[in-house]
């Protein structure tokens, strides 16, 4: 049988011993390609390598240390949960560290998915609704500064004041509606 020749160092992929419930830092190359325009007004396009960390819990390993193995890693980004699922023996992936291993009790942890929706769940109901904004505080002090300077209206003589003045008051016709409907019954 030949040998393969892979850029991977496959023997410590395999003596590492990736399993269900270990918290991983999987280092992760990732190739960033930009177009853009020379002096020359040719089209050059530039490659550019970085490496990318991803950090979570492995949910599950399958095909163990064949050629073909995965093993799925679990994190939250910004209160979302993300899955990756990375070829054991890649080129892509430069190095893998084992953060920290927990004692589990089960081949593959999907369950984790549906555990932490319930918690988050759980965390928006116990949480108060508040409709606050910086824009609220700036109003309030606006408030604030114009009401000393403002003086009151000194209230108008003719103005009705007994419920019975304010009925009699709306009932009454204004003199342009008098004019309005004297047009319309002439036209």
């Amino acid at each position: 049988m030949q040998a393969v020749i892979t850029p991977v160092a496959t023997g410590e992929r395999v003596k590492l011993g990736i399993r269900p419930g270990d918290t991983v830092r999987v280092h992760q190359k990732v190739i960033e390609l930009k177009k853009g325009k020379a002096a020359n007004k040719k089209e050059t396009t530039t490659k550019n390598v970085r490496t990318q960390v991803f950090e979570g819990l492995v949910l599950a390993v399958k095909h163990g240390s064949e050629a073909g193995g995965t093993f799925t890693v679990r994190a939250q980004m910004s209160g979302i949960g993300v899955e990756k699922i990375f070829p054991l023996y890649s080129p892509v992936i430069e190095k893998i560290e084992i953060v920290k291993r927990s004692k589990v009790r089960r081949a593959k942890l999907y369950f984790i998915r549906e555990k932490v929706a319930r918690e988050v769940r759980r965390q928006l109901r116990n949480m108060r609704m508040m409709n606050v904004s910086t824009d609220d505080f700036k109003e309030e002090e606006i408030v604030e500064e114009t009401a000393p300077q403002m003086e009151e209206a000194p209230i108008e003589a003719g103005a009705p004041e007994t419920p019975e003045e304010i009925a009699a008051a709306e009932t009454e016709e204004t003199p342009t509606e008098a004019i309005e409907e004297k047009k319309e019954e002439t036209a």
